[in-house]
């Protein structure tokens, strides 16, 4: 990871999301990965144990829960929902808690989609559930699920939207975890396999319909150490570098330059050194309750770039699908020049490393969707 992956920090993930609108779709992991990109969007600090491990609570550094979780039945069924959603005056980051990668469910969430604002980015991934708690023999309905899914996801997205399908990262040998539960624990010893052959459709798949597939199986192969005891879950450091890598790859298929200025003494200015590069954890951090990760050193102009967080309401939950009063959403600022843009950008930097996508758009162009107003249609789960 240390020649291939740059941490990225709070200033620079919020100029390159500028007036985007960020949707994840996922597992407990893709949770995570929602927090630390909610995280990052407000502050350089990781992830706290407790904020880790917490699911369906009402706020989550400003953001509102709109459906499920503590507002419904807290449980580790494949019925549990849980919808999240962040919003600041440049920023749109929506999460939907999903157990099966394609059902009646995933339709409900394919109509806001429709209906409502679309996304610049979907970030997804879904397996562990969906080999484990459905079928004994997963292989033939997982992948018809797949291209249910992805067919479904092309037709309701427009063209410039980058879909992201992460697969699936390494379990441990013996696990536990929410979906393992007492029914399906015999089939604990062998889903670290089933997740390997799984992981290899949905790839497949997912660069046949022309998404982009990030490999965090390969990526984490060798951070074990960061993952957590129940063999399942991963640590603060190991959800930084996850979302390191995703805005790497979302400026690379934008075109965008990432710089990473470095102070006099050549350290990393976002103040963590060398901690996202290597597989150590850093000093001092041993607690992520206590969460004593130094503060970064900023720019002097940093403080122009932070968001003026304003989360605004959210509507009711809705349960039934019916057409709403178009809305003018909020983001209507043209984003400030600090990005270089540049066409041949993808010919004079070559990808870090082969194994970082397995397939690389050098064509798409960058896509700024939210620059002047335009009128939609509130959402079908309760946010604008």
């Amino acid at each position: 990871m240390k020649d291939t992956v740059k941490t990225v920090n709070h200033q620079q993930v919020c100029q390159l999301l500028h007036n985007k609108f960020v949707m994840v779709l996922g597992d407990s992991i893709q949770r995570s990965v929602y927090k630390d990109l909610v995280v990052l969007l407000q502050k350089d600090k990781y992830l706290s144990l407790k904020q880790l491990k917490s699911k369906g609570e009402m706020s989550f550094e400003l953001d509102c829960l709109v459906e499920g979780g503590c507002l419904g039945t807290m449980s580790n069924g494949t019925e549990y929902r849980e919808v999240r959603q962040y919003q600041s005056n440049h920023h749109l980051v929506r999460f939907y808690f999903v157990t099966r990668v394609f059902s009646q469910y995933m339709q409900s969430i394919m109509e806001d989609i429709r209906h409502g604002l679309k996304p610049d980015v979907v970030i997804v991934n879904s397996c562990v559930w969906d080999i484990s708690r459905y079928n004994s023999i997963w292989t033939d309905n997982y992948k018809e699920n797949l291209h249910q899914f992805f067919n479904e996801l092309r037709g309701v997205l427009p063209e410039e939207t980058l879909v992201i399908w992460n697969l699936t990262m390494p379990l441990g040998e013996s696990i536990r975890g929410g979906f393992l539960v007492p029914e399906i624990e015999h089939k604990a010893p062998q889903l670290r396999y089933d997740v390997i052959e799984a992981n290899f459709y949905s790839g497949t798949l997912a660069d046949a319909y022309d998404m982009d597939v990030l490999d965090l199986h390969f990526q984490f192969r060798f951070s074990l150490q960061h993952r957590t005891k129940d063999g399942v879950h991963w640590n603060a450091i190991a959800h930084r570098k996850i979302t390191s890598v995703l805005m790497e790859h979302i400026a690379q298929a934008w075109g965008v330059i990432l710089h990473h200025p470095l102070t006099a003494d050549g350290v990393n200015s976002t103040g963590y050194g060398d901690d996202f590069c290597t597989d150590s954890l850093p000093c001092g951090y041993l607690s992520f309750e206590e969460n004593p990760v130094p503060q970064p050193r900023r720019h002097e102009n940093a403080e122009n770039f932070r968001p003026a967080v304003q989360p605004q309401p959210l509507l009711p939950p809705r349960r039934h699908h019916h057409k709403q009063k178009p809305s003018r959403n909020g983001f209507d600022y043209r984003p400030p020049h600090y990005f270089e843009f540049s066409e041949d950008y993808h010919h004079s930097h070559p990808p870090p490393s082969d194994h970082l996508v397995m397939r690389n758009r050098h064509s798409r162009h960058h896509y700024a969707p939210y620059t002047h107003h335009r009128p939609v249609h509130y959402p079908h789960h309760g946010f604008y």
